[in-house]
């Protein structure tokens, strides 16, 4: 792996109550809509990226997911139809907070899930960035989800659904 590949793990703060997200590099960007349910946290908001003009997203504590649906821009469209960061999230008060352990899984509903940066997992390791135990946590992460996904016909919803997260979106 190259060393312009290497980052530190990527934290977010989703704060309720203000209606805002502070994404990785520290920029507070306005929310739409925040929904907290027993299983996880739902945000929608604009998005300035090139790529993409929305984000929608569920933080999922318990699996240790966050599903997000990328509203890409014409000409930027992905086969996908379910992005999922593999990590860690607390919640103190009204605020909520994310913490990246680098895996993630790219869902194509009805056709299958792919793991992704594994890579940039071991290099985060061997930099110290990322703690042993939290990478061995993200690959049982990952696999139990990629697991599950296929279970239900590679339908991440459903799968949720049947673990009690029925995910809802836009």
């Amino acid at each position: 792996m190259s060393a312009a590949k290497l980052h530190h793990v990527k934290t977010e703060t989703f704060d309720v109550a203000a209606r805002t997200n502070t994404d990785p590099k520290g920029f507070v960007r306005p929310v739409d809509e925040y929904r907290v349910e027993p299983w996880g946290l739902y945000m929608a908001r604009p998005a300035d990226h090139p790529q993409f003009g929305y984000l929608e997203s569920w933080l999922l504590p318990e699996p240790g997911l966050r599903v997000s649906i990328f509203h890409f821009r014409p000409g930027f469209e992905r086969d996908q139809d379910r992005y999922v960061d593999v990590g860690s999230f607390q919640v103190d008060g009204s605020v909520w907070h994310s913490r990246d352990h680098y895996l993630d899984l790219v869902v194509r509903t009805g056709r299958g899930t792919t793991v992704e940066d594994v890579d940039e997992l071991f290099a985060g390791v061997a930099a110290g960035l990322l703690e042993p135990e939290d990478a061995e946590r993200a690959v049982h992460i990952a696999l139990a989800a990629v697991d599950g996904i296929a279970a239900h016909g590679y339908d991440l919803d459903a799968w949720l659904s049947a673990l009690g997260m029925p995910l809802s979106w836009r």
